[in-house]
């Protein structure tokens, strides 16, 4: 029996799926550990940031009073008394007519409430001991970082759902969170369908391709966040496939399947999803490509059912997959970041449903502009290592001119493109 779908848009598919969406629970973890994890508690500042007043510059540190009327040819003649380093802490007070020479980070010694720059002094010695000479005044508080100016003690630096990166870790670390609580990552596991696949290291035959859908899919998995189990491709038989989606339920906490979500005669994954009683959120979608993409729950777990074809396996796992593991991880932004951008070329082909055209987004002069990329084929390959963005056309739209502002999604940047 063929089964029965009925389309919805596009915003209700996500609505419903957010209606159902939780955050998972947390862990604690070194920070070593930290790199590319999320963030299950507001990170606050522990002290202020400067610890204490400090020194920008090399120079001496001085009684701004003491150069008052300084001028070339009646310079202020100033004593060193002590040389202060980063790291250390000045012996004796600065008084009327002393000077410290400081380095760059170094805090800044009792008494002194300026700090003149090397360059602007000359250095002289009266007998051996060092004097410099200043030709010009100094206002108090110069080339001075006094304590908290860069973070004051109790800000929050970090907020829940951050996921960590090198800037995320150093802040970390200055603050001393040698740990942290962030939130476990979701296991996904990954089935392929169709005895038509091959693993990518084997050889073409007649009537076969390579499963390519999988490795994309587990380079996505781990880009939003999650960990991926790649439990292998689904052969056609019914009892085969029901048992192995069963298998990775239990293991995992959602399943995607790529393929056989279709009408087809060796399309199972309906039939599975009736078996297990699975609460079917939709299975087909007012869009293109990846209209007969499927979600549904299964108790507490997730199941989705996306496109065999490559570019709707991708675009279908960044719309409906990435925000639900994005708020499992405390994200407050899950969706990825839309933009108006000008269109660069005529764009026909209308459809009655809504598109994700495979896009090249470019800032060039504080414009935003859009590119069409590769063939607009739900199969095609070439195109998704191009993208960084899709261009949304609206559904039943006749065509959009060169010129014209359209709506874009902005897709993670990929590293390897130029200029990303």
């Amino acid at each position: 029996m063929v089964e029965i779908r009925q389309s919805i848009p596009v915003d209700e598919a996500i609505r419903r799926i957010m209606e159902r969406v939780k955050t998972g629970a947390t862990e604690r973890i070194s920070l070593a550990e930290a790199q590319g994890r999320s963030l299950a508690e507001d990170i606050v500042a522990s002290h202020d940031v400067p610890f204490f007043d400090r020194s920008p510059v090399d120079g001496f540190a001085i009684k701004a009073q003491d150069t008052k009327g300084a001028e070339p040819d009646t310079p202020r003649r100033l004593v060193v008394v002590e040389t202060l380093g980063a790291g250390y802490v000045a012996t004796q007070p600065v008084v009327g007519g002393k000077a410290v020479r400081i380095m760059t980070g170094a805090p800044i010694p009792e008494g002194a409430d300026a700090v003149i720059m090397l360059e602007h002094v000359t250095e002289t010695l009266e007998g051996d001991q060092p004097v410099i000479e200043v030709t010009s005044p100094v206002a108090a508080g110069e080339n001075i970082i006094r304590r908290g100016e860069d973070m004051k003690e109790g800000t929050v630096l970090l907020e829940a759902g951050r996921q960590m990166a090198a800037g995320e870790i150093a802040l970390l670390a200055t603050f001393g969170y040698g740990e942290i609580n962030v939130f476990q990552q979701p296991v996904i596991g990954v089935f392929a369908t169709g005895s038509e696949l091959v693993s990518v290291d084997e050889p073409l035959a007649p009537g076969k391709i390579r499963n390519s859908n999988s490795p994309m899919l587990e380079a996505q998995i781990r880009q939003a966040g999650a960990i991926p189990r790649y439990y292998g491709i689904l052969v056609d038989d019914f009892d085969q496939s029901y048992a192995a989606v069963v298998g990775a339920l239990k293991e995992v906490d959602y399943v995607i399947t790529t393929g056989g979500v279709s009408v087809g005669d060796f399309d199972y994954v309906p039939a599975i999803l009736d078996k297990l009683q699975a609460e079917v959120l939709f299975n087909k979608v007012e869009m293109r490509p990846g209209s007969v993409t499927t979600v549904a729950t299964v108790g507490d777990k997730w199941f989705f059912g996306l496109s065999g074809n490559p570019s709707a396996c991708f675009v279908g796992f960044e719309l409906f997959v990435r925000p639900i593991v994005k708020t499992y991880l405390g994200s407050s932004t899950p969706h990825l970041r839309k933009a108006a951008a000008l269109l660069t070329t005529d764009l026909g082909r209308p459809n009655e449903f809504a598109r994700f055209v495979r896009a090249r987004l470019t800032l060039e002069d504080a414009t935003l502009s859009v590119t069409p990329v590769g063939l607009e084929k739900s199969g095609i390959v070439s195109s998704l290592a191009e993208a960084n963005a899709l261009l949304v056309v609206p559904p039943r739209t006749e065509k959009l001119r060169a010129g014209e502002k359209v709506d874009v999604i902005c897709l993670d940047m990929n590293p390897g493109l130029p200029g990303a």
